[in-house]
């Protein structure tokens, strides 16, 4: 087909009523939608005019409405331009809502678009894929032949599972649509190594898509497996085919499709995608509740009723108008909508048809975790030329920041659309309405950067914690013996000024290392605590500068004239490389390990993928299986698990505190480093699922401490 004419002949033009559907504007059903709205599927051409499909949000409410023609949102990969257009999915829920519009400017990963048109698409694409049901056996895999992007890693595996994709068109005036496909199992067919084709089964008639193909050929889809949290992506050229023989190999029950879209595929690639991971709308949990948003097809309802009072068909606008407005009259519309969708779908050939959502909450409910705690900053305070304090306090009620001296917590924020988690220690005494984290500029760290260049009084992020096994007791009498060299000093300024407030606790010396004097961190207030507490507090500096670096007999020089006494402990903080050198005068002068405590700041830096294809991984709780999930080229083990509500045990997600250490039972799994694991953990098979990422199929055990 390669005229409209030949395609409304095959479809049919779409009915009045049906268009009629379509507002220009987001209205106040629309903006309540969008704000429940987790994901959506988006499609945009790039700068070279090369088509894409993606799927974009992570959290309800991703897209900023700022008037009822003007919205925004983040797209953290890429850069969009022209016409543009959206599919809005809400977990749960059958209908989607469509946008379309054009980008209207761009600041920084802010996109914001202009929006010309507004509809509720029908249910039948979710009910025929089962989307928000329980996933069910893949398809057997084809064996794909020659060298063409079908061939790449995961492809074919891929789309054997897939059971709904988001399609994006374009047409000649400037025009954009992206459309939900969902068929039984398999929603698109491989031919060969670089052809698919799509079925195209009765729908409401609009038929968007293919009156586009005729007019531009070029085009994209992501596709999506329920319960994994990876992204096919395709792009390539569309044309429509009505050949009974290639129709007749995809029929259901002797029923063929009318019409179906062939693909010359240029371009395939499975990816892990940051929005579906965030999102977790494979869990019952994101489902959205009865009456937390308008039903859609009430929606569509008025958006009719609104059109027709504009067409001047102001009785049949009135009628409808009255009948939206009778008691209960969604439930029953709902109902009646229901059963249509049942008799459509089945006359079609489907069987076993499902209307709603029903899918299952996993066998063990995912554990609680430390959830993130809204902050807004009170105050930046320059403590340094590379380093700052931050003051946090809660975004809406006060309450206390309860932790030990010498842990640390998780800062999460959005950075360019991507959420980015760094963990810092707590510089200030526990107890109080605000806490004190102080960062240090990192030369490339993403998120000091950030911290020193865009953070201001009055901003918000959010903290995970405490976390970490390195923190004083402050009801303890014994001596402390502090080493620190750099932002190491954070956690021990912690330690000072609560032990410095406990009457009971002993003397402390603390022995610090930086570059030069003007690197001093808490250089005014560590002189003042000395002169204040000169009987309980001592420090010593150590400029390597002007001094050379602290070497074993500094600190074994340092040690002998303090003469700590026989039950001092002692906690260190800095550089490997002093870590061990003070390790060893210590072990030198027969101070007993388990009183020595360190701590290791790792970089956060984010890694790239060590597998290109998705692996399987399996979690046990130890005699039993819990669940499996597809863990994505470049996903970590913890997000794969999260994502499909499988109980994983973490905290700081950087790998930094251990509590998301979990034994390997089987398989590869490759870490970035440095990370907190001891030696002798990753000996014993001990593995980090938020800094792992699987080389083959992973079997874990989340029982064995």
């Amino acid at each position: 087909m390669t005229t409209v004419d030949e395609v409304e002949a095959t479809l049919g033009q779409p009915p009045s009523m049906v268009m009629l559907k379509q507002i220009s504007a987001l209205d106040e059903g629309c903006r309540i939608v969008l704000a429940r709205c987790p994901l959506a599927g988006f499609g945009y051409r790039d700068a070279d005019g090369v088509s894409r499909t993606t799927f974009i949000g992570g959290t309800p409410g991703f897209v900023r409405v700022h008037s009822p023609t003007r919205m925004s949102f983040t797209l953290p990969d890429g850069e969009a331009h022209g016409p543009v257009s959206f599919v809005f999915l809400l977990p749960g829920v059958g209908e989607t809502l469509r946008v379309n519009g054009s980008v209207a400017k761009r600041k920084g990963a802010e996109t914001f678009v202009d929006v010309e048109e507004a509809y509720v698409h029908c249910a039948q694409a979710v009910i025929r894929s089962r989307l928000w049901q329980p996933p069910a056996p893949a398809e057997p895999v084809p064996e794909v032949e020659g060298e063409g992007p079908l061939c790449g890693p995961g492809v074919a595996e891929f789309l054997a599972a897939a059971p709904f994709l988001a399609l994006s068109t374009w047409d000649k005036s400037g025009g954009s649509d992206t459309s939900p496909r969902g068929d039984r199992q398999t929603v698109a067919w491989i031919l060969d190594s670089r052809t698919l084709v799509i079925p195209d089964r009765k729908g409401n008639k609009r038929a968007d898509s293919l009156h586009n193909l005729v007019q531009d050929d070029r085009l994209s889809f992501a596709a999506l497996v329920p319960g994994r949290t990876g992204v096919l992506h395709v792009s390539g050229r569309g044309s429509i085919t009505d050949d009974p023989a290639l129709l007749e190999t995809m029929a259901l029950r002797g029923t063929p499709p009318h019409a179906a879209l062939l693909i010359d595929v240029e371009h395939a690639e499975v990816t892990a995608s940051d929005a579906v991971t965030r999102s977790r709308v494979w869990t019952a949990a994101a489902h959205l509740e009865r009456g937390t948003v308008p039903d859609l097809m009430a929606l569509a309802g008025d958006h009719l009723a609104a059109n027709m009072a504009d067409a001047e068909r102001g009785l049949l606008a009135r009628v409808l108008k009255v009948v939206a407005g009778i008691p209960g009259i969604s439930r029953v519309l709902r109902l009646v909508m229901n059963r249509a969708y049942r008799s459509g779908l089945q006359k079609e050939g489907y069987e076993d048809v499902e209307v709603g959502s029903r899918l299952k909450r996993p066998a063990v409910e995912p554990a609680a975790g430390d959830p993130l705690r809204e902050v807004r900053i009170a105050e930046v305070r320059r403590e340094t030329p590379s380093a700052v304090t931050i003051v946090l306090e809660d975004a809406e009620r006060p309450r206390s920041f309860d932790f030990r001296p010498g842990q640390f917590f998780t800062l999460v924020t959005d950075i360019d659309g991507r959420p980015v988690r760094r963990a810092y220690s707590a510089s200030s005494a526990p107890g109080a309405s605000r806490l004190e984290v102080t960062v240090k500029q990192v030369e490339g760290g993403r998120f000091s950067t950030h911290v020193h260049r865009n953070l201001r009084a009055g901003d918000r992020l959010s903290v995970r914690g405490p976390s970490g096994a390195f923190h004083a007791d402050p009801a303890a009498a014994h001596e402390v013996v502090l080493v620190a060299a750099g932002s190491g000093v954070t956690p021990m300024m912690s330690m000072i000024r609560t032990l410095l407030a406990a009457p009971a606790a002993g003397r402390i010396a603390l022995l610090y290392s930086n570059r030069s004097e003007e690197e001093v961190i808490f250089a005014d207030e560590l002189l003042r605590l000395e002169n204040e507490t000169p009987e309980r507090l001592s420090v010593t500096h150590v400029l390597t500068q002007e001094h050379g670096r602290l070497d074993a007999a500094g600190a074994r020089s340092w040690l002998t004239e303090l003469r700590p006494s026989e039950d001092a402990r002692y906690y260190m903080c800095g550089p490997e490389a002093l870590m061990d050198t003070v390790q060893g005068v210590l072990t030198e002068l027969g101070v007993p390990d388990d009183r020595v405590h360190h701590e290791r700041y790792i970089s956060g830096a984010d890694t790239t993928s060590a597998a290109t294809a998705p692996q399987e991984l399996v979690v046990e709780d130890g005699a039993h299986e819990v669940g499996s999930v597809v863990v994505e080229p470049g996903q970590t083990l913890l997000d794969a698990g999260l994502a499909a509500g499988l109980p994983m045990p973490y905290s700081c997600m950087v790998g930094n505190c251990g509590d998301c250490m979990v034994k390997l039972r089987g398989g590869e799994v490759a870490m970035n480093g440095p990370n907190c694991l001891t030696p002798q953990q990753k000996a014993d098979g001990y593995v980090l699922t938020c800094v792992g990422r699987p080389l083959s199929k992973v079997t874990l055990d989340i029982a064995e401490p």
